[in-house]
């Protein structure tokens, strides 16, 4: 990945743009030195970042912010710059308590991450249809789109993510959507 010019997996996977923005959340406790007021040791420590396209306002699950700038995630850079969006109808079954909530506003959301994971919020474009009941089970109908670079890869992924029995009742190919032009956007 290393080489002259832009890095292969340095754009949006979805639209190709280099018009990045690193959204970076620290959250500390600190011990203060009381002499100089300032903190002195670092009790507990956590941030979190998150890249996103200033074109198309996706998150780039493929970056990892690490030791103060930008590195691809090696387990997913080539799968998400390389492959092409694959659109899948599935369901997957959880158990009833992993489901925050099923209804109101935040429902969707609720019902992606039980079905599908970190993955299912962060990573693809999920859909729920609708959900059912089943005794102490919610069975969640999705659509999701995800990148892939062929069916094979792509129900591997949904496998991976489902976070209870996966069917999946199709799966598309779809094209990639057109690239943008701003700031060296567009294809390789």
């Amino acid at each position: 990945m290393s080489g002259s010019g832009n890095l292969p997996w340095m754009r949006c996977y979805r639209c190709w743009s280099t018009s990045l923005e690193l959204h970076v959340h620290y959250d500390g406790i600190h011990r203060v030195d009381a002499t100089t007021g300032t903190p002195a040791i670092a009790v507990e420590e956590h941030q979190e970042a998150v890249v996103q396209c200033l074109d198309c306002m996706h998150d780039q699950p493929h970056m990892l912010f690490r030791d103060g700038r930008l590195v691809a995630d090696d387990t997913r850079w080539e799968r998400l710059v390389m492959g092409t969006p694959w659109v899948a109808s599935c369901t997957v079954t959880v158990a009833a308590d992993e489901v925050e909530s099923c209804s109101g506003p935040e429902a969707g959301e609720q019902l992606s991450f039980a079905a599908l994971g970190d993955a299912g919020t962060q990573e693809f474009f999920s859909h729920v249809r609708f959900h059912t009941h089943e005794d102490d089970r919610i069975v969640v109908h999705l659509l999701v789109e995800l990148y892939a670079r062929s069916a094979d890869e792509a129900g591997e992924v949904l496998e991976q993510s489902a976070q209870g029995p996966l069917v999946i009742t199709s799966l598309a190919e779809e094209s990639r959507p057109p690239a943008v032009s701003s700031d060296g956007g567009g294809h390789p």
